[in-house]
């Protein structure tokens, strides 16, 4: 009996002790088979991501392209009506489209879009107009956003009864305009040349002046630093000299490669060349902390005036660029501002509505006005008449720009931000949907309407 319990005794540790063996191998295998289904699981989870981003990409293409052909028929810009389609099928109505304001996906259209349509405006303009006229595009692109957004400022501490200081922060970040609306709109709309490259040229180089503005305010409401006027000079000094700078010579490098006589081998690629530059040139700008946005202006600009460098594309090749550069930015464009339209958070815009759309006004009919006849009415160079001076007063939409540092307000819990996002959006709506539609109504009536514009081949013309 005593054996058979030592036997007994014995053999418990031994079987246990080999029981554990397979036990372990089992832990492991536990192990390795739940990292394997956790993989996946992730890569079902990026396949289903991804099938989601590509039906959202491919119903604003569709939706796009009939809006592109509705805005057609009824002859008003196609901008204001891809705002008003992505308020329609955003999250807030019939929630077809939701792609967040802060996921990779928007910010990459929001950059590229931007900086493609800025691209392409930057190319319609000619250097014997912009020599007539680079006064007051200096003096209203700086000077005039100063005005703009102080009498907004002011507007708005009055009218909402926030403090001044978060009152002038809503009036920087609305104060400058927003190229890639005007950009389109005088695509569409063909105004006497010298004041559609005026309005364009403006509002390119304005968003490194609001930006600088709104981020030394900033740092005062936020208590994290002191507003200095020699400060702020001198770095928006900074921005536009290397802005101007990258985009120069990368403009003039991509002329060499596609339209030179020797040297373009790239000619057959100039479309992918364009696109390759115009990445370049606002990551050259904005890796040296300058605006990567009048980068890419300052590259369309001289690539658009190649022929003052002596180059010339061959015809075949200049029309291969010319129907790209307008394919891409009619792309852009929709995805934009349907974007736009679609991330118009209505709930956040009620709260400061009525307070919001009195400071939209007095920034539409009384500090922009002001803006305009201080800058441009000293100009003895250009010699604007009244009827120039107050079609530039009209045509000041707000649009990408404002609300990308209204985001990023947002984003660092800036005093008053919520109310700031809130009138950004009151603003957008009111000068896209009001203004956009009457330009060419108001250019008609004060007879600075052109049916025919050869500058309308932007890329391409020699």
């Amino acid at each position: 009996m005593s054996d058979g319990g030592a036997d007994l005794a014995i053999s418990r540790p031994v079987g246990q002790h080999l029981a554990t063996r397979p036990h372990g191998g089992s832990a492991r295998e536990l192990r390795i088979g739940t990292r394997r289904r956790n993989r996946k699981l992730e890569a079902s989870t990026s396949i289903e991501i991804a099938k989601h981003t590509l039906l959202s990409g491919g119903l604003i293409l569709a939706i796009g392209i009939i809006t592109g052909l509705l805005a057609q028929k009824i002859k008003i810009p196609d901008v204001a009506v891809f705002l008003v389609v992505g308020m329609a099928i955003g999250p807030e109505m019939l929630g077809w489209i939701n792609i967040k304001a802060d996921s990779a996906l928007n910010q990459i259209i929001l950059l590229f879009g931007a900086s493609y349509i800025l691209f392409d405006g930057g190319a319609s303009l000619r250097f014997n107009v912009l020599k007539h006229v680079w006064i007051t595009i200096l003096v209203i692109a700086t000077v005039g956003v100063v005005i703009t957004g102080a009498v907004t400022g002011v507007a708005a501490y009055y009218v909402l009864g926030v403090p001044l200081i978060v009152a002038l922060l809503l009036g920087a970040t609305l104060a400058s305009t927003d190229p890639a609306t005007l950009v389109p709109i005088f695509r569409q709309v063909h105004i006497r040349d010298r004041v559609a490259q005026t309005v364009v040229s403006e509002s390119a180089f304005n968003d490194a002046t609001g930006a600088v503005i709104t981020f030394g305010i900033l740092a005062v409401a936020m208590g994290t630093g002191e507003f200095s006027l020699t400060a702020s000079l001198l770095d928006l000094l900074k921005q536009s000299i290397i802005g101007i700078v990258a985009g120069a010579v990368l403009g003039y490098l991509a002329a060499l490669l596609i339209a030179h006589e020797r040297w373009a081998f790239l000619a057959e690629y100039a479309p992918v060349v364009t696109l390759a530059a115009v990445i370049g040139a606002y990551f050259a700008a904005d890796g040296l902390q300058a605006s990567g946005f009048m980068a890419v202006f300052v590259f369309g600009m001289v690539l658009g005036n190649k022929d003052s460098f002596g180059f010339k594309m061959e015809p075949g090749e200049a029309q291969k660029l010319e129907e790209y550069v307008m394919t891409t930015a009619f792309i852009m464009r929709l995805f934009i501002f349907i974007l736009l339209g679609a991330q118009v958070d209505f709930g956040l815009m009620g709260q400061y509505l009525v307070g919001g759309v009195i400071v939209v006004t007095v920034l539409m009919l009384i500090a922009r006005p002001l803006a305009v006849f201080a800058c441009a009415l000293p100009d003895r160079r250009a010699r604007w008449s009244f009827n120039e001076m107050l079609f530039m007063c009209w045509t000041r939409e707000t649009g990408v720009i404002p609300a990308a540092l209204a985001g990023l307000l947002l984003g660092m819990k800036a005093p008053g931000a919520q109310m700031i996002a809130s009138v950004t959006f009151i603003a957008i709506l009111m000068t896209i949907l009001i203004q956009a539609p009457t330009t060419k109504w108001l250019g008609s009536k004060l007879q600075l309407l052109e049916e025919s514009k050869k500058s309308q081949t932007p890329v391409t013309a020699t």
